[in-house]
């Protein structure tokens, strides 16, 4: 019988990029982006795109965010990213415009096999198309693709795909009912 063998872990074909930039992105995501502080979102937009990510006009980017590797990230116009986000972005994260991530909500891109012993890395991009909501504390896990104009409600986990216009709530996230907008 097999059983997990941590002595044995290995990160795969993980990379997190040079040794030099993880490092110094380390010192500013703590001091400047998971910090009380309210620095000015200007600033962390613009050191956002230092360290590689792509970013579109008018992010609102809240105190207390934490972001793995900038230069895995995408992200479009006119998005919130609220207190205490985690994108933990050991690959791809794409998020399009007009999206919210609420207080509190994760983007994880990684997770372990459990069905081998040394319990290697299991990476998959995440894609949050124009329009997703992910709400308070909703986790969002790998390989998931949000269509767009979904809402993932609070306290939610998608494991898998939300579709179009799509309510999801619970863990795992299931279909509610669709989003219907009204009046303006």
């Amino acid at each position: 019988m097999m059983k997990t063998d941590l002595s044995k872990f290995s990160i795969g074909d993980y990379n997190a990029g040079p040794k030099w930039k993880v490092l110094i992105w380390f010192f500013i995501n703590y001091y400047i982006f998971n910090s009380a502080f309210p620095w000015p979102y200007k600033l962390k937009t613009f050191l956002l795109k230092l360290f590689g990510a792509r970013i579109g006009a008018g992010l609102i980017i809240k105190t207390k965010v934490r972001i793995k590797n900038p230069w895995r990230l995408t992200i479009g116009n006119d998005c919130w990213i609220g207190e205490s986000v985690w994108i933990d972005n050991l690959e791809d994260v794409v998020i399009g415009s007009n999206v919210c991530l609420s207080q509190g909500a994760m983007l994880l891109t990684g997770n372990h096999d459990y069905t081998i012993s040394s319990f290697p890395y299991r990476l998959g991009k995440i894609h949050l198309e124009d329009g997703v909501w992910i709400g308070a504390q909703a986790v969002v896990c790998p390989g998931v693709t949000c269509k767009a104009y979904a809402i993932l409600t609070v306290n939610s986990v998608a494991s898998k795909e939300l579709k179009e216009f799509g309510i999801y709530s619970g863990n795992p996230a299931v279909f509610i009912r669709e989003r219907v907008f009204s009046g303006n």
